[in-house]
């Protein structure tokens, strides 16, 4: 960071340097006063950058990167040597300015970034015997009860005790508006509480919570492959060559070194050098905004060319959880007392399933009852007393033993016969009143994220998942894919990765621990969550702060927008310096017209390169409808 402080700072002397410079000499120019002539004067404001720049090109030789810089070095250097001092002056000020408004606008593109950075939480109200105490948030400890007032962050993660909570959660997902939370809903560090004061306990230390995941990741986008990828340098070899070729033929034609000067002057790349870092760095700022995180600028230019789309099942294409998915109920009773009656028993059971039913009851608003002479059957279910009520639930063997099922449960067990679900049988003093199903459901956006990927151009979307086959193809039924591989290990999942990807770029979208290779392997590894400490997260190129897959889609457009204002800045750039270069070989265009030609044309370049920062849907929508008939 102080390095780049420094550099910054280094930039602005230099312009200041050459802007002063270039005043100081036109004004001797004009008044004739002065021992020292304005030549003299220009020529040592333009030799700082002339020197700074070539300690900065032999570096970069050094390490086997040669960058179009050269062409600057060349055109300044020349142009001091057949006495055109004042064009000199102007390039240098021309490739100067260009690095400071670099810094600038990189500087706007991060501020979405540092924000992450900068709201960290630091303090933490604890609540103990002798009431609240405010600590340091590295001193809470996992089970600790916190008070967060009205306004404040969430200091760590936690599960909510009270009985709701509102919580503004835009800095992590990037949810606009604020989410209402239950008692028992998993809490994330970072948010805001929106509303009143409530209290929640921690289930994390700050280290290993949410927030500190993200600013974790925030730190490796923005110093992953630093400085920025110049796609310029692609183009030197055969750039800085071509200029040194046109600029010998017009001296040679001519018999007029001003003219190979001119050449020089007008093809000094700024465009190139400055262009690409610009959108990049616009582009990753953009997803940011969007709670999308990508880790530098090279993960932004691999998503854009993304062809086949790759998901995991579990967790990702569904929700990854038991969740309800139906209750069939006997006549003459109601849903949700049979929940919550089911949740007032299950508050006692250790079983996985427990938490989640109280959960759901919870979020239904409904009151639990406290439960009686529970005994709980292993592995089978439980029986107890609710409000004077005798329940058991449980298995189907636990609850009805070897009785028929009624009339009215059939339907359902032949429904899920074969389904992979969890079937919770519950009965009501000694009679079955109704049977919840348990199951993994898909996610609310997954067709539609599935869709506007397939509207994007990606040709390819496969599942691929550990899961049994029949689970599987209960899931790609619903969703429009080209390929389901089930039953695969994580050696597996790489392989198909490999496979995949050496035949068209590919993405992998995950979020478990067991897809952290497949996403290394990938072209892109896409993460899902806003818990970002897992491996998966460590482990992708992009992490998406949100519970949601729609996200996924948004990424790959932020990315192929990001890459195509890149490649227009540095196309119609390089055309309008050919232009101009053709205009100089032919006497045209004298050093000095030249050098400000070349300074409006960085100004437009780069002007264009900062519409990464927003959000291209009205371009988009313009072209939807360019092309209806």
């Amino acid at each position: 960071m102080a390095a780049a402080v420094n550099e910054s700072v280094l930039r602005r002397a230099l312009l200041a340097v050459a802007v002063v410079g270039l005043a100081l000499g036109l004004g001797v120019w004009r008044s004739g006063i002065g021992s020292v002539g304005p030549n003299a004067i220009w020529a040592a404001a333009t030799l700082p950058v002339v020197v700074t720049l070539a300690i900065s090109i032999l570096r970069d030789f050094w390490i086997g990167r040669i960058g179009v810089d050269a062409i600057a070095l060349v055109s300044m250097s020349a142009a001091l040597l057949l006495g055109q001092a004042l064009a000199a002056v102007v390039v240098a000020i021309m490739y100067a300015g260009g690095t400071v408004l670099e810094d600038v606008a990189r500087g706007r593109a991060e501020r979405n970034l540092r924000t992450l950075t900068d709201r960290a939480p630091r303090f933490a109200h604890r609540k103990s015997c002798d009431g609240t105490e405010t600590v340091p948030v590295e001193q809470v400890a996992v089970s600790d009860d916190l008070l967060v007032r009205a306004g404040e962050l969430l200091p760590v993660d936690g599960i909510l005790i009270d009985r709701s909570a509102l919580l503004d959660e835009s800095t992590v997902s990037g949810e606009p508006l604020p989410e209402r939370r239950s008692a028992g809903d998993a809490l994330r560090s970072g948010t805001v509480n929106a509303g009143e004061a409530f209290v929640m306990r921690a289930s994390a230390i700050a280290d290993k919570s949410t927030y500190a995941a993200i600013v974790r990741m925030v730190a490796a986008a923005q110093t992953a492959k630093a400085p920025f990828i110049r796609i310029a340098d692609r183009f030197a070899l055969l750039l800085l060559p071509l200029t040194l070729l046109i600029a010998g033929i017009a001296w040679y034609v001519s018999n007029d070194p001003i003219r190979a000067l001119a050449v020089l002057v007008v093809a000094t790349p700024c465009p190139l050098i400055l262009a690409a870092p610009v959108a990049f760095i616009g582009g990753v700022s953009r997803a940011a905004r969007a709670g999308i995180l990508m880790k530098g600028s090279t993960a932004v230019e691999a998503l854009a060319q993304i062809r086949t789309a790759i998901f995991d099942k579990t967790g990702t294409l569904t929700i990854g959880g038991a969740e309800l998915i139906e209750i069939d109920v006997a006549p003459d009773r109601e849903a949700d007392e049979l929940l919550r009656l089911l949740a007032s028993l299950e508050q006692a059971s250790h079983h996985v399933l427990a938490d989640s039913i109280v959960r759901i009851a919870r979020h239904r608003n409904l009151a639990l009852s406290q439960p009686h002479d529970v005994h709980e059957h292993r592995g089978e279910g439980l029986k107890g007393r609710i409000d004077r009520t005798s329940v058991a639930a449980g298995s189907r063997s636990l609850v009805l033993g070897d009785g028929p099922l009624p009339q009215w449960a059939t339907a359902g067990e032949e429904r899920y016969r074969n389904a992979q679900v969890l079937r919770v049988f519950l009965a009501l003093d000694g009679r079955l009143a109704g049977i919840f199903t348990f199951g993994d459901a898909l996610r609310q956006d997954a067709r539609d994220a599935i869709g506007a990927l397939r509207s994007a151009g990606v040709t390819r979307i496969i599942m691929l998942t550990g899961d049994d086959g029949l689970a599987a193809e209960r899931v790609s039924a619903s969703l429009d894919l080209d390929a389901v591989f089930a039953d695969a290990t994580p050696a597996d999942k790489v392989a198909t990765v490999e496979a995949e990807k050496a035949t068209a770029p590919a993405m992998m979208v995950g979020d478990g621990i067991n897809d952290a290779p497949a996403l290394a392997a990938a072209t892109v590894g896409i993460a899902m969550g806003a818990r970002g400490g897992t491996a998966s997260s460590e482990a992708a190129d992009v992490v998406v702060l949100t519970d949601r897959l729609r996200p996924v889609p948004e990424a790959l457009r932020i990315a192929r927008r990001t890459r195509r204002i890149a490649l227009q800045s540095i196309v119609v750039g390089l055309a309008l310096s050919g232009a101009a270069m053709i205009s100089a070989a032919m006497g045209q265009i004298t050093p000095v017209v030249g050098a400000l030609l070349q300074e409006g044309i960085d100004v437009a370049v780069i002007l264009n390169a900062l519409r990464a920062l927003g959000d291209g849907h009205f371009e988009h929508d313009r072209a939807r409808k360019a092309e209806r008939p």
